[in-house]
C-alpha cells in the first residue's frame, strides 16, 4: 500500500517558545547592525592627491587629522605584494566570514600556555575593525573586533576590505597606507616592488612607530629580514633572493612632491571627497616654469610676485599654473593668477581686432597721434611724446595710448566691454553705483585676471574662436563663440609679432631655432602691475609682474619686467614658432579706411581747461607765462584773454599768455575761419 507524504510535526509548547526566542535574538542583531554599524566612512577621508595629465604626481594634502592617508587602488598595487600579504597575514582571508576561528583558537591556545601573546589571531578584516576603532588591546576590545569584523564582511567585498586595510595600515609618523608609505620611502607608488621593499611594507603595521626606517633603522631591518624569511618559508620566494634582498639598505623618508599649488588647491576644493584628482597640467612644464619663476624673483625685492600661466591652444588645456614665485615671498598663498588686477596697455591688440574685423578701419589706416582731449578725458602716451601721422599697426606695435582711445571712442566703450565679456573675460568696471564702460578702457582702466587675459589671448591664437579654459580632465567646453574672423586674429598676431623685442633678444627671423612670438606687453597705472601676453608654437603664456598687496614698483614695466620672463617660458617649449600667416600679401586698403578721422576735428582748447585753478608764481611782463593749448580747428589760432589778444613767441610759435593778478579769466581761441571757444579759469598765487 503507497503511504503518501509525511505531515509536519506539529510544533510543541516549548519549540514554539524557542522559535520565538530565535526570532527575537535574530531582529534584535539585525536592529543592532543597523543602529550601530561600522565607521566605513573613515576608509572614504582620505588625501587628495592631484596629478597632471599623465599621472605624474603633482601635489597631496593631509586629511584632516594631519595624516598622509592616501586611497589605496588595488588595480594599481603590486598584485604580487598583495598576495604575499594575505600569505603571511591572513591565509584563509578569501574564504572566512571575517573572523578566522583556526587562528583564533590556535592563538588562544599559545596564549594559554605562554601567558602572553605569541602570535596573532586577528584577520585583515579585524585589522581594519581596530583601525576604523582604535581601542586598547584587551580581551573585550577584541570581542568588539569580531563582531565589527562580521558586521563589516556583511556590508563589503573581499577586494573592498583589502583595499581598505591597505588604505588605513599604519607605516610610522603621520603615513598611513601603502600608497603614502611607498611614495615616502620609495618615491613611486605600489606598483611594482621588489622582494626587500614588499617585506618592508608588510613589517611595517604590525609595530609602525618601533620600526619606523627613518628613526628606528636597524629595528626595521629586523622586521624586514624576517618578513624575508617567512617569504621562503612559505615557498614564495627562494633563499638566494631572501639574501639578496638582506642587503638593500634601509631606506629613509623623502618629501612628497610639491608642485602647482594653487591649482592643486584649487581643484581639491571644487571636487570635495576625490581621493586621485586629474589635473590638465603637464608636470614637466609647471616644474620649468617655477623653476624660472623662482630664478627671475630672485632679482626682485622680496614683496614682489611672478605668476604665469600656459595654455594649449587646440584644447585649452591649462598645461602649467604658477601662482607665485614662492610661498617664503610675501602674498605666497595668494594665486596671482586668479587675482584682479589692471591690465595696462594689454587690451590693445582686442581694440584694433574689433575696428578691423567691423571694418571700421584697417591695420594701414592712418591716424594723428597728437594732444586731444575725448570730453573730460585727456590721455598721453607713455613716453610723453607724440608722432604725428601714424598707421594703426604701428601704434599698436609701438602700443601708443592716442590712437588707442581715438580708436575705442569709434567702436564705442560699452560695445568694447561686451565683446570681451561674450569672449569669456570677466572684465570688472569701477566700484560705483554709475560705473560703466568708459574711454580708460582703452588703457587698462578696469579690472581683469590673468587667467582671464590668456584666455583673451587664446582667441586670437585659435582663429579668432573664444573658448573657456580647462584645468582637469573632467570640464566641457561650455561655449565656443567667434570673437573674430580668422584672418583678423592673424593680421593682428603678425602685427604683434613684428613689435620691437626687448633688449638683449633677437628677433626669430635671424636667430637660430627661437619661436616666432606675437606678444603685447602692458604697464597699469603707478607702476602697480608689469604683464607680457603672447601666442607661439600652438601655446598661449601669460606673465604677470607685481605685489601681491598692490603697492607701487616705480619704473617697472611689462617690457623691463614680465616680458624676458615670457621669451624664456617660450623658450622651454622648444622648436621655432609656427609661420602665424600662410601669406604676408594683404588686399590693398579701401579709400574711406585711409583716414581714421574723415572730418576735421571742431575747435577746442586742450590748456587751461574750463573751471581750473591754476597756480601761477610770478606775473606781469617779465613772467615765465603759461603756454595755452588748442585742438582741432583751421591754423592759423589766435588767443584772447579777457577780450586782449595774447601774443605768440616767435621762436616756438607758442601763444605765452601773462596774467597782470590773480582772479577769473575768460580765455577764448579763435581759428581762421573765426571759429571761437572759451573757457572760465581762475589764476591764484601760492599764498
Amino acid at each position: 500500500m503507497k503511504r503518501g507524504p509525511r505531515a509536519p510535526l506539529p510544533l510543541t509548547p516549548s519549540g514554539k517558545r524557542w522559535a520565538w526566542v530565535l526570532l527575537v535574538f535574530m531582529l534584535t542583531l539585525f536592529s543592532l547592525d543597523q543602529i550601530f554599524p561600522p565607521p566605513l566612512a573613515r576608509v572614504r577621508d582620505v588625501s587628495p592627491v592631484v596629478v597632471d595629465r599623465n599621472g605624474e604626481w603633482l601635489m597631496a594634502f593631509t586629511t584632516r587629522q594631519g595624516t598622509w592617508r592616501l586611497e589605496a587602488r588595488l588595480d594599481e598595487i603590486d598584485p604580487e605584494f598583495q598576495r604575499r600579504l594575505v600569505a603571511i597575514e591572513d591565509a584563509r582571508f578569501w574564504w572566512h566570514p571575517g573572523v578566522d576561528p583556526i587562528a583564533l583558537t590556535r592563538a588562544s591556545v599559545s596564549y594559554a600556555r605562554a601567558g602572553r601573546v605569541t602570535q596573532g589571531g586577528s584577520t585583515i578584516t579585524m585589522q581594519l575593525a581596530r583601525l576604523l576603532e582604535p581601542r586598547p588591546r584587551t580581551i573585550g576590545s577584541k570581542l568588539i573586533e569580531i563582531v565589527r569584523a562580521i558586521q563589516i564582511e556583511s556590508r563589503m567585498s573581499k577586494r573592498e576590505i583589502l583595499a581598505a586595510y591597505l588604505t588605513m595600515a599604519p607605516y610610522g609618523g603621520n603615513l598611513e597606507g601603502v600608497r603614502a608609505a611607498s611614495r615616502a620611502y620609495f618615491q613611486r607608488d605600489p606598483q611594482w616592488l621588489d622582494d626587500a621593499e614588499m617585506a618592508l611594507l608588510i613589517a611595517l603595521p604590525q609595530a609602525p612607530e618601533a620600526r619606523r626606517p627613518d628613526r628606528h633603522p636597524q629595528a626595521a631591518r629586523a622586521a624586514r629580514d624576517r618578513v624575508l624569511g617567512m617569504f621562503v618559508s612559505a615557498g614564495l620566494i627562494n633563499q638566494r633572493r631572501a639574501d639578496e634582498g638582506r642587503e638593500i639598505a634601509i631606506p629613509a623618508r623623502a618629501p612628497f612632491p610639491y608642485s602647482a599649488p594653487h591649482a592643486a588647491q584649487a581643484l581639491v576644493a571644487e571636487r570635495p571627497g576625490e581621493g586621485v584628482i586629474v589635473s590638465s597640467l603637464d608636470a614637466t612644464l609647471q616644474r620649468d616654469l617655477e623653476a624660472l619663476a623662482r630664478r627671475h624673483a630672485a632679482g626682485l625685492e622680496r614683496d614682489a610676485q611672478i605668476a604665469m600661466i600656459a595654455v594649449r591652444l587646440e584644447d585649452r588645456t591649462v598645461r602649467a599654473r604658477v601662482g607665485g614665485a614662492g610661498r617664503e615671498r610675501a602674498g605666497g598663498y595668494i594665486d596671482m593668477t586668479r587675482a584682479i588686477r589692471s591690465p595696462g596697455s594689454a587690451l590693445k591688440p582686442f581694440l584694433y581686432a574689433i575696428a578691423f574685423d567691423e571694418g571700421m578701419a584697417a591695420p594701414e589706416t592712418l591716424v594723428r597721434d597728437a594732444p586731444r582731449r575725448f570730453g573730460g578725458y585727456l590721455p598721453e602716451n607713455f613716453d610723453r611724446r607724440f608722432h604725428g601721422d601714424v598707421t594703426l599697426e604701428d601704434a599698436l606695435r609701438h602700443s601708443l595710448n592716442l590712437p588707442a582711445v581715438a580708436t575705442l571712442e569709434r567702436i564705442g566703450a560699452g560695445r568694447f566691454h561686451a565683446a570681451l565679456t561674450r569672449a569669456g573675460a570677466d572684465v570688472r568696471l569701477p566700484r560705483r553705483a554709475d560705473a560703466e564702460p568708459g574711454l580708460a578702457l582703452a588703457l587698462g582702466g578696469v579690472g581683469m585676471t590673468l587667467e582671464d587675459l590668456v584666455q583673451l589671448y587664446a582667441a586670437l591664437g585659435d582663429e579668432g574662436q573664444a573658448r573657456p579654459l580647462v584645468t582637469d580632465n573632467l570640464a566641457r567646453f561650455s561655449f565656443s563663440r567667434r570673437f573674430v574672423r580668422a584672418e583678423t586674429a592673424e593680421r593682428v598676431l603678425e602685427i604683434l609679432a613684428t613689435s620691437p623685442h626687448p633688449a638683449g633678444r633677437a628677433p626669430s627671423q635671424v636667430a637660430l631655432n627661437a619661436p616666432r612670438v606675437a606678444f603685447k606687453t602692458g604697464t597699469s597705472y603707478g607702476f602697480r602691475d608689469a604683464w607680457s601676453v603672447g601666442v607661439s608654437n600652438g601655446y598661449a603664456i601669460g606673465v604677470w609682474v607685481g605685489r601681491p598687496d598692490g603697492a607701487p614698483r616705480p619704473g617697472a614695466t611689462g617690457r623691463s619686467e614680465a616680458l624676458p620672463v615670457l621669451f624664456e617660458a617660450f623658450d622651454l617649449l622648444g622648436g621655432p614658432g609656427e609661420q602665424l600667416l600662410a601669406s604676408e600679401q594683404h588686399e590693398p586698403v579701401a579709400p574711406a579706411l585711409t583716414r581714421f578721422e574723415t572730418e576735421r576735428e571742431g575747435l577746442s582748447i586742450l590748456f587751461p581747461p574750463s573751471g581750473a585753478e591754476v597756480l601761477v608764481l610770478d606775473y606781469g611782463a617779465e613772467a615765465r607765462g603759461l603756454s595755452l593749448s588748442a585742438r582741432g580747428g583751421r591754423a592759423p589760432l589766435t588767443w584772447y584773454a579777457e577780450g586782449q589778444r595774447v601774443s605768440s613767441e616767435e621762436t616756438s610759435g607758442r601763444a605765452i599768455w601773462r596774467p597782470a593778478a590773480p582772479g577769473f579769466y575768460d580765455v577764448t581761441v579763435v581759428d581762421a575761419d573765426g571759429q571761437s571757444v572759451s573757457t572760465r579759469v581762475r589764476i591764484r598765487s601760492s599764498g
